[in-house]
């Protein structure tokens, strides 16, 4: 069993990712964050990149002498969400806070990430579940995110190689698209998905509502 998959993202129509130089006037955060709203997910889920952006002051990392056991940890405050989750295949996230835009804070980790690293976690009050040894497994984490956290509808909100990871694996139900109208052509800039060559995955376009100023919002069923 794993969530209903939802892939949110916004683009320009070239399908470049990075926000941070296009034209401010068009609210684009704003425009983002209805959809966001609108799509009723039980998670958000981004990468370690994204989620440093909500961390609090300097890392203040934790010397313990406790052997953690290797299974999930709930935080006694995450009773329900929705839940902001992060990957984190290296055990380097020093967030300080135990939420991301008000949701409880989740990280996917491997098993091999420190005990003191755990002993972090579990200070700052922010909820923890393995998936993986050394790697992570997004299959099993999925799985786990359902039976232990009960997220049926998760919001996938990462950068390109997350993105092509999880299209990789099957387990992208549905893609939300806000396609902003203006060409970035950046070279070398981060894509909506970035993976090692394969087969194109073919998508049934569901619908195309157009919004204000020529954005256009795209909704398409992963086949």
């Amino acid at each position: 069993m794993k969530p209903h998959v939802i892939m949110h993202m916004v683009t320009s129509i070239d399908g470049r990712i990075v926000t941070t130089h296009w034209p401010k006037d068009f609210a684009i955060g704003a425009l983002y964050e209805d959809i966001h709203q609108q799509l009723k997910g039980d998670a958000w889920l981004v990468g370690p990149v994204s989620m440093a952006e909500f961390a609090v002051g300097e890392a203040k990392p934790v010397v313990s002498n406790e052997t953690f056991a290797r299974e999930t940890w709930k935080a006694p405050h995450a009773h329900s969400g929705p839940y902001a989750i992060a990957l984190d295949r290296h055990g380097k996230l020093h967030l300080n806070i135990d939420r991301a835009n008000g949701d409880p804070l989740v990280l996917v980790v491997p098993e091999s990430v420190s005990d003191n690293y755990l002993a972090e976690l579990r200070r700052d009050g922010i909820s923890y579940l393995f998936a993986g040894a050394s790697e992570l497994h997004l299959p099993t984490a999925m799985n786990k995110l359902a039976q232990e956290f009960g997220i049926g509808r998760l919001l996938l909100e990462g950068g390109g190689g997350m993105n092509g990871a999880f299209l990789d694996a099957g387990l992208i139900d549905e893609i939300t698209l806000l396609m902003m109208p203006f060409a970035d052509g950046t070279r070398g800039a981060p894509a909506l998905f970035e993976r090692n060559e394969g087969t194109p995955v073919v998508l049934n376009l569901e619908s195309v509502v157009q919004l204000e100023r020529g954005v256009l919002h795209l909704r398409y069923k992963v086949t």
